[in-house]
C-alpha cells in the first residue's frame, strides 16, 4: 500500500490497529484515533485499516470482499467530505439470511440496507469504466450491512464527534454482512429504481431507492475499483462488494428483528439477541 500522503509512523499505525483490535475483542470502544493523532489524514487512516486487516488475515480470517461507505450525499455531508469510504469484509462477518445474533455479540450495532455485487472476474485499474463493472458482476442480490463502532462516536469528555479518519481506521465500521437469497442478472434490471422497505419489530424505519447510492450503484463499484489501484489493490472474481446505503443507519439494540423488503428484488432479514 503507498504511504507517500501519510503522517503516521509505522509503529503509531500498528498501535492504532492493535488497539482495534483489541476493542473488538473485549466489545470495549476505545478514545477517536482522530484526537489522539490530529494530524493524521486519509491515507493514515486506509494504513491503520490495513494493518488491523491484516492481523485479522494472520489469525485465518479470509477475505471474501469489500464494501462502500458513505455514499449518499447525507452522510457525506455529516462529516465534510466529498468522497466515498471503503473497508473490507471477512469471512467471519458472513451470517445467514435469518439469523440470530447472540446478545453482546456486537458493541453498538446498526443496520443498512444494500445491492451486494458478487463477481465472476477480476477488476482492476484507474481506468474501471461502469461496462467494465457490469461485464465483471456474476449477479447483484438484496443484502443487509450490519455496522459496529469500535472507536466512541463522539469523545466523552468533549463532545467532540468522530471523524473520517476514525470510521475508516475502523475498517469503515464494518461488522457483518447478510445476503438473500435472491440472484438477479445485473444486465436485467436498472439499480437506480431498485428500493427498499427496512422495517424493526414491525415498523417502518427507513425507505429508499440505488439511486441514493452516487446515482447508480454501479458507480460504486467504479469508485472502488479506481480507489484500489492508488493502493495497487484489485477486486478478485467471487468477491462481495457491498455497493453502498440508500437508507441510514437504524440502531438495533437487543430485541430487534429487522427485514429489508426490496420487492421483486427480494428480502432479508435478521434479530439481534
Amino acid at each position: 500500500m503507498s504511504r507517500d500522503g501519510g503522517n503516521l509512523t509505522p509503529v503509531e499505525i500498528q498501535a492504532a490497529a492493535r488497539d482495534l483490535m483489541r476493542a473488538e475483542e473485549t466489545r470495549s470502544q476505545i478514545d477517536l484515533i482522530s484526537m489522539r493523532f490530529p494530524e493524521m489524514n486519509m491515507d493514515d487512516a486506509y494504513a491503520i485499516q490495513a494493518e488491523l486487516v491484516n492481523g485479522k488475515i494472520a489469525s485465518g480470517q479470509k477475505v471474501i470482499g469489500w464494501k462502500i461507505g458513505l455514499t449518499s450525499k447525507a452522510m457525506q455531508s455529516a462529516l465534510n467530505i466529498d468522497v466515498p469510504d471503503s473497508g473490507v469484509l471477512l469471512d467471519t462477518m458472513r451470517f445467514t439470511n435469518g439469523v440470530t445474533i447472540a446478545t453482546g455479540y456486537f458493541i453498538q450495532p446498526r443496520i443498512e440496507a444494500e445491492i451486494a455485487f458478487i463477481m465472476k472476474r477480476d477488476l482492476a485499474g484507474a481506468d474501471v469504466t461502469r461496462d467494465d463493472v457490469i461485464a465483471a458482476t456474476h449477479y447483484v442480490a438484496p443484502a443487509i450491512e450490519i455496522l459496529d463502532t469500535r472507536i466512541f462516536r463522539s469523545d466523552p469528555a468533549t463532545g467532540q464527534p468522530r471523524d473520517v479518519c476514525d470510521t475508516i481506521s475502523d475498517n469503515a465500521a464494518n461488522a457483518g454482512i447478510v445476503l438473500g437469497e435472491e440472484r438477479h442478472s445485473i444486465k436485467d434490471i436498472d439499480l437506480r429504481w431498485v428500493g427498499a422497505i427496512v422495517s424493526r419489530n414491525g415498523e417502518v424505519e427507513e425507505t429508499g431507492l440505488g439511486a441514493g447510492v452516487l446515482n447508480d450503484p454501479v458507480e460504486g463499484i467504479v469508485w472502488l475499483a479506481r480507489r484500489m489501484a492508488n493502493y495497487d489493490q484489485r477486486i478478485k472474481a467471487g468477491q462481495v462488494i457491498l455497493s453502498g446505503s440508500f437508507v441510514r443507519p437504524i440502531d438495533c439494540p437487543d430485541g430487534s428483528k429487522v427485514e429489508a423488503d426490496f420487492g421483486k428484488f427480494g428480502a432479508v432479514g435478521m434479530q439481534f439477541g
